[in-house]
């Protein structure tokens, strides 16, 4: 009678010395291979409806010209390509069905294109509709920039209450004067009742849940998905124009890492 226990509290042992260190990412892409991005973690939305905003891009699918990894680095460009309606191409790559979080610590390393026109985000939606379509369920803004405001990083959130449409949205922005030359990283802490935005370790913004604990002004508590993209032109990014002379301009992500508390 003593043998099953004696497994049983050998398997307990074994199960606790290989838990997770909560140092160590729950999902990760370091980009240590080649050719096409992860299809076990990466799908692409397709297409050059304008996706909200006017954009001009068409974002494509398997296409090595638009999302590549070589040397480490995930690239994503964007062309100025006759061939499509619009004349650019580009790509969004998102993590939806394959990996999305209800809160958690997200770290992104990247360096940003550069020029007027250009409109790269790192940034996070829901998996589902859980209070209905855009703004209702929430958007997080990891890092946005745009290209004739060189140098200046934006975090945002948008709600129901909280969004661009209606001049109400929340966030904070940051000079990173050499965000196009050099890598930063760019951050979340994402917890029950606020969400800290961050830029290589040091804080800069908190959006906190709301005393009145409304889905309207807080819809964080259901699961979101990353996504990384460059858009040409559109509402925000194309308000000054797009120049003719920079293409093709890419960002570059040396990483991207979640965690399920910020590392200590």
């Amino acid at each position: 009678m003593i043998y099953p226990f004696v497994l049983f509290s050998f398997a307990i042992l074994v199960f606790s010395f290989s838990s997770p260190n909560d140092n160590d990412p729950i999902w990760s892409d370091e980009f240590d291979y080649s050719g096409l991005p992860d299809s076990t973690k990466w799908i692409y939305d397709v297409g050059d409806h304008g996706w909200g905003n006017n954009e001009l891009q068409y974002y494509t699918r398997g296409d090595l010209r638009n999302a590549r990894v070589e040397n480490g680095i995930l690239i994503i460009e964007a062309h100025r390509d006759s061939s499509f309606n619009k004349a650019y191409s580009s790509a969004r790559l998102l993590t939806r069905g394959k990996g999305f979080w209800q809160y958690g610590y997200f770290e992104i390393k990247a360096k940003l294109p550069k020029g007027r026109g250009t409109w790269p985000a790192i940034w996070m939606m829901p998996e589902s509709s859980k209070y209905g379509g855009w703004p209702k369920s929430g958007e997080i803004d990891i890092m946005e920039h745009v290209g004739y405001d060189q140098g200046v990083i934006h975090g945002t959130v948008h709600t129901a209450a909280f969004n661009h449409v209606r001049g109400t949205h929340l966030g904070k922005q940051k000079s990173v004067p050499d965000c196009s030359e050099a890598f930063h990283v760019y951050a979340i802490d994402w917890k029950s009742d606020k969400i800290d935005f961050y830029i290589d370790g040091k804080h800069y913004f908190t959006f906190a849940k709301t005393d009145s604990g409304k889905s309207e002004e807080w819809p964080f508590d259901h699961p979101f998905h990353l996504i990384l993209n460059i858009a040409v032109g559109g509402n925000w990014g194309g308000t000054k124009g797009v120049a003719g002379d920079i293409w093709p301009q890419r960002m570059e992500v040396d990483y991207v890492r979640v965690f399920s508390k910020k590392p200590r």
